[in-house]
């Protein structure tokens, strides 16, 4: 049977994005997603394992992570202490081993997602270090002398927010897509599946005012469509209205800002504008 994702009802996917998942299964290769932070990347590979009906496992990368844990973990310290200890246990070595989300997703019954998650937090090498896992779908268990060798080609995906470059090698084996940030319309359907509902008086002012934020110069953070979500989320709360959008000039601050603004800088930006502003009446 040949698995093809069309979107869910609760994710908006672009025509580009769902032609790009179907690639990436029907070649079984990775795919490497980018995009700016908050653009769904990550909520992408759950909906992807929600609409193919198929379980997820999630491999969350940070700094510190080594590629070898996504395979497997060798516990020396637990079986050294239970040696002392006397424990029957430390005879098998297997005891010690802990799977990691490689592993639990080759041996998994069925066909799996496996989202390796901000694979770019990662030292350079990361990437490097999985290719022949990823290639050969097995690898080697050294202290048992087994070799785990995938059931079914997981559906892979891979989340990168673009913070180091990622190796030729590494890319060769991936199918890439980039993550567009929403237009006006494609932003309006996302709303609408999160704030169904929401009048169009309300909505249209405060995407107005937030794709206005997102063109500003000199922003050291741009707004991103998670943060949007949150702030209409505010903004329905507050029971606020298109007229209740209004500012004090052109650049003053938006109401409930703290949503989309998340630092000093980009605050003291608006305020500097807003002043600029009101000496120009």
């Amino acid at each position: 049977m040949t698995l093809q994702f069309t979107g869910t009802d609760s994710y908006v996917a672009t025509e580009d994005l769902t032609i790009a998942v179907n690639a990436a299964v029907t070649l079984e290769r990775p795919l490497l997603v980018k995009g700016e932070p908050g653009t769904g990347k990550t909520e992408l590979a759950r909906q992807v394992a929600a609409g193919l009906g198929l379980p997820m496992l999630e491999w969350n990368v940070k700094s510190t992570t080594r590629a070898q844990q996504g395979l497997y973990e060798y516990d020396a310290v637990s079986r050294l202490r239970d040696s002392q200890l006397g424990e029957e246990r430390v005879h098998d070595v297997s005891n010690y081993i802990r799977q990691g989300k490689l592993w639990q997703a080759f041996t998994a019954e069925g066909k799996v997602v496996l989202l390796i998650d901000e694979i770019d937090k990662a030292d350079i090498e990361f990437p490097n270090d999985l290719l022949q896992e990823l290639d050969r779908m097995e690898f080697h268990v050294y202290e048992t002398g087994a070799t785990i060798t995938a059931r079914q080609r997981p559906i892979v995906i891979i989340t990168s927010n673009n913070e180091k470059e990622l190796p030729d090698a590494f890319l060769r084996r991936c199918f890439f897509h980039y993550i567009r940030f929403p237009d006006l319309e494609t932003m309006k359907r996302i709303v609408a599946v999160h704030h169904p509902g929401i009048k169009e008086s309300l909505l249209s002012a405060a995407l107005t005012q937030f794709f206005e934020l997102r063109e500003m110069d000199g922003l050291k953070k741009k707004p991103s469509t998670s943060e949007v979500l949150d702030w209409l989320k505010l903004l329905l709360a507050e029971d606020l209205s298109a007229e209740d959008l209004r500012r004090d000039g052109p650049n003053a601050l938006p109401k409930l800002h703290g949503a989309l603004l998340k630092n000093e800088q980009d605050v003291q930006l608006f305020e500097r504008l807003a002043f600029m502003a009101r000496g120009r009446r």
